[in-house]
């Protein structure tokens, strides 16, 4: 696979390259820039932290689970690159001087990366940028004073007319075959239709959108992923559109795109997004990704079904469409045909009486528990609709329809609320695993369907927002 990017600035083509091959793998056994560092290997840490920018704007993302492909037509920014040219340093690099904020430094290199991106971006909200940088020895308060203390000063001038692509790079070839020729083993096509085609020929290949999974098999499992088909380069497999009475939603629109467009609509499922992986991580994942690969613990699906999503499935020429609920047959198992991919998810427009909560032992960068998502409708006192769906609790995301069958026709009272919570375990039979029992995730699920009706009563039940 022939690819072409910038990095810091220089024009870099490969060709014949391993398209499984990590940004981060390359960067230092190839060019031999050792600033961005191993730490966990699977996204984590944060520690190999890059800058990816193009037509879109400027991101971080994790190196280490990011394949050369997705780089292609690029720009990347390194730590060795945040600097001038003159060798003066970037701002955040002079106030993480200034506040003491490295000790042993090995995972001060991503948080100047992360760090420099947010400023770039005028973001300062720091807690959440910076989410995905761990730090085992300095603690992080002084690397937020560095950061806070850098956010008035001006974004050095080589990285505010840094470069960009302009994308028209090589596709890896052509997802169709010529006449007497083999298709080929890698592709990264431009349009849905070609991806559709080569697909359907091709139904054993691997699918790369973030990566943010599949850069785990390659990395923890070493596995070989056969034929790969890269979905970053096609524009109208992603973005948001708002198509009048629901929302178009392509399969490759981002975990942090979709935070952003939904934040002023729903601002419970935001701030569930919110809590989905880390910056760098929200930045790669994909909503279809997210879905398609099925877990019974993936965050998206739980909230999509209670706002009642459907999902549009397309092979070759021929599509369908079926209700996000009854894609989940069993655990590892989905209603998808070989050949066959997520192309996008509709959602209807709603008033907002969606609430999600995610439960997980840490409250950045943790897999649920339990995820559970409730949107019930009212006509004056009385539950007419109710859609509560949970992850964590089963085989699949799984809609409560005994507890949802509880709560419609009744009064909006506690007490209905509470007889509702009888039937959780009819619903469910959840597993114990290592993190939680299965006698934890029932009690909390139950809770769950108080918190909402105690939220509509006006009583705070966030901890993070009670005060004494």
């Amino acid at each position: 696979m022939d690819i072409t990017f910038l990095l810091n600035g220089e024009v870099v083509s490969l060709t014949g390259i391993s398209p499984t091959t990590t940004l981060l793998d390359w960067l230092r056994e190839t060019k031999h820039l050792s600033g961005t560092k191993e730490g966990c290997n699977e996204g984590d840490c944060g520690a190999c932290s890059v800058m990816i920018s193009d037509q879109s704007g400027h991101r971080a993302l994790n190196g280490c689970i990011l394949f050369l492909p997705q780089i292609n037509g690029k720009s990347v920014t390194t730590v060795e690159g945040l600097s001038a040219p003159d060798g003066t340093l970037h701002p955040v690099q002079q106030t993480m001087i200034d506040h003491h904020g490295s000790q042993c430094g090995f995972c001060t290199p991503g948080f100047a990366v992360t760090m420099a991106t947010a400023h770039l971006n005028g973001a300062t909200d720091h807690d959440t940028q910076l989410a995905g940088n761990l730090c085992r020895c300095t603690g992080y308060a002084p690397i937020i004073r560095a950061a806070q203390a850098a956010e008035g000063q001006p974004v050095p001038q080589h990285l505010k007319t840094l470069k960009i692509p302009n994308g028209q790079t090589s596709s890896g070839g052509s997802a169709q075959p010529q006449e007497g020729r083999q298709p080929p083993q890698h592709i990264q096509p431009k349009t849905t239709d070609d991806l559709a085609h080569w697909y359907a020929a091709n139904p054993d290949a691997t699918l790369i959108a973030g990566a943010t999974d599949v850069g785990l098999w390659v990395t923890k499992q070493l596995r070989d992923l056969g034929q790969t088909a890269f979905l970053n380069q096609i524009e109208d497999l992603r973005g948001i559109t708002d198509a009048g009475d629901h929302w178009h939603v392509g399969a490759t629109t981002t975990i942090a795109d979709l935070e952003t467009h939904f934040a002023p609509h729903h601002p419970s499922l935001a701030a569930m997004l919110r809590r989905y992986g880390s910056t760098q991580v929200r930045n790669a994942a994909t909503i279809g990704g997210n879905i398609a690969n099925g877990s019974p613990i993936g965050d998206g699906s739980p909230a999509l079904i209670a706002m009642g999503a459907t999902l549009h499935l397309r092979h070759g020429d021929s599509r369908r469409t079926l209700p996000l609920q009854d894609f989940f047959i069993a655990y590892g198992k989905q209603d998808r045909v070989p050949g066959e991919f997520v192309e996008a998810i509709t959602i209807p427009k709603q008033p907002d009486t969606l609430r999600c909560y995610k439960l997980s032992k840490r409250f950045d960068q943790d897999i649920s528990a339990v995820c559970g998502c409730l949107n019930l409708t009212r006509e004056g006192d009385t539950i007419t609709d109710a859609r509560i769906a949970f992850g964590g609790m089963a085989g699949t995301p799984k809609r409560a329809t005994k507890t949802e069958a509880a709560l419609i026709g009744q009064p909006f009272t506690e007490a209905t609320f509470r007889t509702a919570m009888t039937e959780i375990p009819v619903d469910f039979q959840p597993l114990s695993d290592m993190r939680a029992s299965a006698g934890y995730r029932l009690q909390t699920a139950q809770n769950m369907l108080m918190r909402y009706f105690f939220e509509a009563q006006g009583i705070s039940t966030d901890i993070q927002a009670v005060t004494a």
